[in-house]
């Protein structure tokens, strides 16, 4: 496990702090655990271990559970693990076609959900909508465990206005979202920390909390969705770039598709997401005569495998597979995840396709990077989303060693 310098701006504070959400961020991956196991996980003395557990259990945090006899000698230890109702976190999910919010504990599991599929409606509209399911939500913890609300996640596709032509929606629709912070009038409605970010990211930040960021601190993440998002993971934390678009494969660009289906662009070049997308998807499926209206009517026209599913994919990967090379030669990281809004077998078939494709065009001296499916499936925004308040309250990252002014978003609501 790498560990960021600790500079001179650094205090006690920030620094116990740290190691606080250093030794969660163990639990998370190997929980249960013997103070011993975290002491070598976290690079600290039994001492410091034995105090940060003492000030987790106080708080709430953690719970022990059970003994286990370490060879044979001595007393057996005793097994801590996260408490999963120490924290609460809820998360919304705005896409341009559906709105879904739940309700995940601190171990990651949802205790609630709800979901509308339709074409997003005014943020008016929309404010409406979530407020409600929110407050329903609430009323399914106590008020001691509302107590313990980290906060609300809303993750969303930055320019929810843009690119329209190729996801084949009206402009009409979407007009009303480029001029408004949905994010702080929901803060403002609930009178709670509300974290925004990128759809992508905050996906990337659901697997690098709850999902693969167990084994891999860096990694590509892509979610298939109506259009292609991504995030991208260095050193256990999401980059995110001047604008929050870092790792936005979506927007790439490439040669245009020669599916009939597929609208042709203006210029020489297409984007990413006009290929490989579930929005292109779906619409070479109308065009070869199938009724797709939902996410389910997509779902269930995948499992019967029509030819126009795999004519789709060879296109999909024909623009995938450079673009990701492309990512991959910038970033130098070691694995790729995906996953998708839908199944049916088509990720563990794009999966396939796209390892062979990137194996084809591998450069002499660079290997393949490992794929790995997504934890979250559909839920992964919204997941992804409710992560968020988690992330930014509970996660060792290295801003907190160089005190407040490098967290400027983070909103300090919960325990630590």
């Amino acid at each position: 496990m790498r560990h960021p310098h600790v500079g001179r701006g650094s205090n006690s504070a920030n620094v116990r702090r740290y190691n606080e959400r250093l030794l969660l961020q163990a639990l998370r991956r190997t929980q249960p655990a013997s103070k011993a196991d975290l002491a070598r996980q976290a690079n600290l003395t039994s001492t410091a271990v034995g105090t940060i557990v003492t000030s987790l259990g106080t708080a709430g945090l953690i719970e022990f559970t059970g003994r286990r006899v370490e060879g044979q000698r001595g007393q057996p230890a005793s097994l801590i693990q996260l408490a999963p109702r120490g924290a609460f976190g809820i998360g919304v999910r705005l896409d341009r076609t559906s709105i879904e919010t739940v309700l995940v504990n601190f171990a990651g599991e949802v205790l609630a959900r709800s979901g509308h599929d339709m074409v997003l409606p005014h943020p008016d509209k929309v404010l409406e909508i979530v407020t409600n399911d929110i407050h329903v939500m609430q009323q399914r913890l106590s008020s001691r465990e509302r107590e313990r609300l980290a906060g609300v996640g809303v993750a969303q596709p930055f320019n929810l206005g843009c690119w329209l032509r190729e996801l084949g929606l009206s402009s009409e629709t979407f007009s009303a979202w480029d001029e408004v912070d949905f994010a702080s009038e929901l803060g403002c409605a609930l009178n709670l920390p509300v974290f925004s970010e990128n759809d992508g990211n905050a996906a990337a930040i659901a697997e690098l909390f709850y999902g693969r960021g167990r084994q891999s601190d860096d990694f590509i993440y892509l979610f298939l969705g109506p259009a292609i998002g991504g995030g991208v993971a260095v050193d256990g934390d999401c980059l995110r770039g001047v604008s929050g678009n870092a790792g936005d494969i979506g927007v790439m660009p490439v040669p245009p598709s020669r599916l009939p289906s597929a609208p042709q662009p203006a210029g020489q070049w297409d984007i990413l997401l006009a290929r490989a997308s579930l929005n292109a998807l779906a619409r070479h499926l109308r065009y070869r005569g199938e009724s797709i209206e939902t996410r389910a009517d997509l779902e269930a026209c995948v499992a019967r495998r029509p030819p126009a599913v795999d004519e789709w994919l060879d296109d999909c990967v024909e623009a995938l597979a450079p673009a990701l090379r492309s990512m991959l030669c910038v970033l130098d990281v070691p694995v790729v995840i995906l996953d998708a809004d839908v199944d049916a077998g088509l990720i563990d078939t794009l999966m396939k396709r796209l390892r062979t494709a990137l194996a084809l065009g591998a450069p002499e001296a660079r290997g393949t990077p490992e794929l790995m499916r997504g934890t979250f499936g559909p839920d992964a925004g919204a997941i992804g989303a409710a992560t968020l308040p988690m992330f930014f309250n509970f996660s060792p990252r290295a801003g907190i060693l160089r005190g407040a002014g490098a967290e400027m978003q983070e909103v300090n609501h919960a325990p630590l």
